[in-house]
This record gives structure tokens, C-alpha cells and sequence, in this order.
């Protein structure tokens, strides 16, 4: 027997881009073994099983003798099943059981099942994109995945249902016809949404509030006893926020794809994501970590929203290591197995009760120092970066027993997208500026200019409130996001006094 060497183009993901691998098979003599390198984990490893069962179930041979798999480059580590249908095309080319001439023009990736059927796998979409980067003509996928991968403009998307239907449309004996997806008809089709301020009753201050949040991007707090709807109003922020688009869809949907969280035959994530994850998380998950780290909630929220209920109750630890990120708009997780960088350009709102027991000062039970080292689990560091601190009062009856309804979502939402059309027009040909949130201290120079009453009047607020610079250029930029939503160009007093009064915590509303 002589050997026999089959190349197969496949790729991996690291951090949240794709790179190429190829996977090498030589079929040689000797005894029957099969030995895969290039830095396979368990999952990879566990492979020779699915794919010699799988080859046999299929009306393959598996070839005798000494069967090596590399999977260059060989200095990075390679995981999960996504290698099995590479690794079984590979042994059937090297076997002289197919003809090998197309399998140069394709990426392939897929998990065997034990009768051949392909499964669905993690992080297809990044792999089309680096198909398409290395100018191939196409991607074999699984069937369920090759919606996501079909949203790659100019590559051939192939879905396959198992092995067999792979290897006879590399042959040409099975025609199958490309996946299309109309990614215009998903953006246009109509957002049914579940939820609506509409259904908020009263709380006109705080809808207010956040109207401002989504016009500029800013971060907020929601303060205020049980009872009171900061939860229902956090949940309803995403539908006034303004569409994605599909630079920000398609990385957004590099995310979850990653991670897995993409449902069967789903193409692209059109709406804004809203995570909401448990007091009791560990920094890995709320940050991304693990051995070989992976996106965590802060990263899953990329382009949407991270509410945190119930802020005082995360661990402190946890609170402090989001400060960088939430600043930075990316996380950067370092390990023994690399460093990944992950973007987590997200709204972060959070909620909590005035004190311990929930109520509000002047009805609480507690003493004021146990209020005091309540309200001080959060830090002053990390309360800096939130723009907008929020009462949300109890609802009165008559708001409570109104029959008339507030705005809809959908109205609010159009004075958001044209306060954000004037930032888009302000920070064009800036990539890292899309709303006045992320404005740099050399933007709130240029386009926070304050008059000379104007001026005085912050010196003042900042002066009894004993403001720090960080919560001093956090107003400018609310400031300035108020007279967007006014179409002004000028910041005046009013605009002041409004950021100004959306600082509960620093006018010490608790004593």
C-alpha cells in the first residue's frame, strides 16, 4: 500500500473571528491506527470514533493501515466537532474513494452523527466570512446552519444533510442548489414587539429619562422601592432603541453564533439583544472566561442592552472588573491558552432599591449608616460611568386606574432615531463614535461649548454636589444628547439643569 495525501480546507474560531485550517489526511502502511496532531482537544480527539463509524454506516471504507491527521497551522489549539466532516472527506479522498478535484474551491464544517447525519455547529457565520476572505467558491454546512452562513454576500452556501450527500455533491453526481437569504426582507420585516412603554402606567419622568438614555447611548440606574416598575421599563428600552444595522447585526450574530445561542435555520439577529443575568454570576460569566475563553454576558449584550437588577447584590468583585469594559467598549480575557478580545459595546441599565429592606429613607426601618453601607457596595468608580442616576417613585392610584395609555414604543422611538441621525451626522468618519456616549474629551470640547451662564451654572451643581470630572463631562454629554432630541444646536441652561437633575446619587437623594 502507498501512501496517499488528501488536503481539506476547514477553519476554526478565535476570539470572534475565524482562521483557516487545513486538514491534512494520509492514508500509509502499517498497522491500523489513527493518530490525529496539531493540537486537537478532547472533542477533536474523540473524533476518530464518529468518523469511522460514521464512514462505515455510510457505505465507506475505512482504509487499513496507518491513518495520520494534521490539523495545521499546529501551534494553535483546535476544539470542538466542527473537524469531523473534514476529517471523514479527507479519509475517503486519501483512500481514492472520491474524486478530490473541488475540494480545493471549499471551507467544510460539520459534526458527524454516528449514522452520518451532519449536525449543526458553533460559530458558522465567522467561517463563511473567512471563506469568503480566502475567495473560495463555497462552504459546505449542515442543514441548520446554512441560513447563518448564507448571509455572506458572494459565496456558495451548500447544506448538506450528511456524508454521503457531501461527498457526491464534491463529485458532481448531486446537484444542490445554494442557500439564498434576502437579508434586506429580514431588516424590513415589521418588529411585532411583546413588549411596549405603552403598557407602563404613570412613571413619565423615568420614561423620560430613558428616552434620553437611548438617544444618546448612555448608561442608567433605576432607583426605587419594590413595586415600583424599574424591571417592566428596563425590559421595554430595546424598543425604542433604533434598528441595528448590518455591520452591527452581523457582528452581533458573530457572537451568539459563537456561543451557540443562534435557534436552528436563524440567519441574523435583527433586534437589539437584552441579557439579564442573575446577581449570583461569576465574573467569567458576566465578562467571558473559562480555560479557552469565550463571550460572557457583557459581550452577548454587544449592541443592545445588559440590565443588572438588583445592583447592590452582585459581588463587589464582579461590579469592579466591568469598569474597563463598560468604558473601553471591548473586553480583553487573558489565559493560559491566549488572549481573546471581545467587543461589549452595550447600554448598561441597572436597578436597585433605596435600602436594604426597599423602602425609601424616610420609611425605612434600617439606620442610616446600614443605608449608607448598602448604597456603598457600589462604587464610586463604577457609578461615575453610569450618565444617569433615576428615582422611580412609587405609582400613584390615579395613574394606576387611568384608562388612557402612554406613548407607544414606536413613537418614542422616532425621536430617538432622529436625535441619533444628528450624532451620526456630527461623528461621521469617526468608526468609534456612533452616539454622544462615547464622545472622547476632545469631541466634548468641540461640540459640548458652553456659554458663560451656562457655565456658571455647572460650575455651581458642581460645586455643591462635589462632582467629580468624570461626572462632569457625563453631564456634558447627557447635556448634549437633551438638545439633540431638542434639535438644537446650542447647549443651553436648560439642557444643564435637566443632566444635572438626573444624578439621584450625586444630590445625595438618601442623606
Amino acid at each position: 500500500m502507498y501512501s496517499m495525501l488528501a488536503r481539506v480546507g476547514s477553519a476554526a474560531v478565535n476570539g470572534i473571528e475565524a482562521f483557516s485550517v487545513e486538514v491534512e489526511v494520509n492514508a500509509g502502511p502499517g498497522d491500523t491506527v489513527i493518530v490525529i496532531v496539531g493540537l486537537p482537544d478532547t472533542a477533536v480527539k474523540e473524533s476518530r470514533d464518529r468518523v469511522v463509524t460514521a464512514l462505515h454506516n455510510s457505505g465507506f471504507e475505512f482504509p487499513m493501515g496507518r491513518i495520520t491527521i494534521n490539523l495545521a497551522p499546529a501551534d494553535v489549539r483546535k476544539e470542538g466537532p466542527s473537524f469531523d466532516l473534514p476529517i471523514a472527506i479527507g479519509t475517503i479522498a486519501a483512500s481514492d474513494q472520491m474524486d478530490r478535484r473541488q475540494l480545493d474551491r471549499y471551507l467544510i464544517t460539520g459534526e458527524l452523527a454516528l449514522n452520518g447525519r451532519v449536525r449543526s455547529v458553533k460559530g458558522v457565520l465567522p467561517i463563511a466570512l473567512r471563506a469568503k476572505a480566502e475567495r473560495k467558491r463555497g462552504i459546505l454546512v449542515p442543514l441548520d446552519n446554512a441560513a447563518e452562513a448564507a448571509v455572506v454576500a458572494g459565496l456558495e452556501v451548500i447544506a448538506v444533510h450528511n456524508l454521503r450527500e457531501a461527498v457526491a455533491y464534491l463529485e458532481g453526481e448531486l446537484p444542490i442548489a445554494p442557500t439564498r437569504v434576502d437579508v434586506n426582507r429580514l431588516f424590513a420585516l415589521p418588529l411585532e414587539e411583546d413588549l411596549d412603554f405603552t403598557d407602563v402606567k404613570g412613571q413619565e419622568s423615568v420614561k423620560r429619562a430613558l428616552e434620553i438614555a437611548a438617544a444618546g447611548g448612555h448608561n442608567v440606574l433605576l432607583i426605587g422601592p419594590p413595586g415600583t416598575g424599574k424591571s417592566m421599563l428596563a425590559k421595554r428600552l430595546p424598543t425604542i432603541l433604533p434598528p441595528l444595522t448590518l455591520d452591527e447585526a452581523l457582528e452581533t450574530t458573530k457572537i451568539h453564533s459563537i456561543v451557540g445561542l443562534l435557534a436552528p435555520g436563524q440567519a441574523l439577529i435583527t433586534r437589539r439583544p437584552f441579557r439579564s443575568p442573575h446577581h449570583t454570576a461569576s465574573d467569567a460569566g458576566l465578562l467571558g472566561g473559562n480555560v479557552n475563553p469565550t463571550p460572557g454576558e457583557i459581550s452577548l449584550a454587544h449592541n443592545g442592552v445588559l440590565f443588572l437588577d438588583e445592583l447592590p447584590e452582585f459581588k463587589r468583585s464582579v461590579l469592579e472588573t466591568m469598569r474597563q469594559p463598560v468604558e473601553d467598549g471591548k473586553v480583553t480575557i487573558s489565559r493560559a491558552a491566549g488572549t481573546m478580545t471581545f467587543p461589549c459595546e452595550f447600554m448598561l441599565v441597572a436597578a436597585m432599591n433605596p435600602s436594604p429592606d426597599g423602602k425609601m429613607p424616610g420609611e425605612s426601618r434600617c439606620s442610616p449608616r446600614e443605608i449608607q453601607t448598602y448604597l456603598g457596595r457600589i462604587s464610586g468608580p463604577l457609578l461615575d460611568r453610569i450618565d444617569l442616576h433615576v428615582e422611580v417613585p412609587a405609582v400613584q392610584f390615579k395613574d394606576i386606574a387611568a384608562e388612557g395609555s402612554g406613548e407607544r414604543s414606536a413613537v418614542i422611538r422616532e425621536r430617538v432615531m432622529a436625535a441619533r441621525e444628528r450624532q451620526h451626522r456630527r461623528f461621521a468618519g469617526k468608526a468609534r463614535i456612533a452616539c454622544n456616549a462615547r464622545m472622547t474629551t476632545r469631541e466634548l470640547r468641540v461640540h459640548c461649548a458652553l456659554d458663560e451662564s451656562t457655565l456658571e451654572l455647572l460650575k455651581l451643581a458642581m460645586s455643591e454636589l462635589r462632582l467629580s470630572a468624570r461626572a462632569y463631562d457625563r453631564i456634558l454629554k447627557v447635556a448634549r444628547t437633551i438638545a439633540d432630541l431638542e434639535a438644537s444646536d446650542r447647549i443651553v441652561a436648560e439642557h444643564v439643569s435637566e443632566a444635572v437633575q438626573l444624578r439621584s446619587l450625586d444630590r445625595q437623594l438618601w442623606g
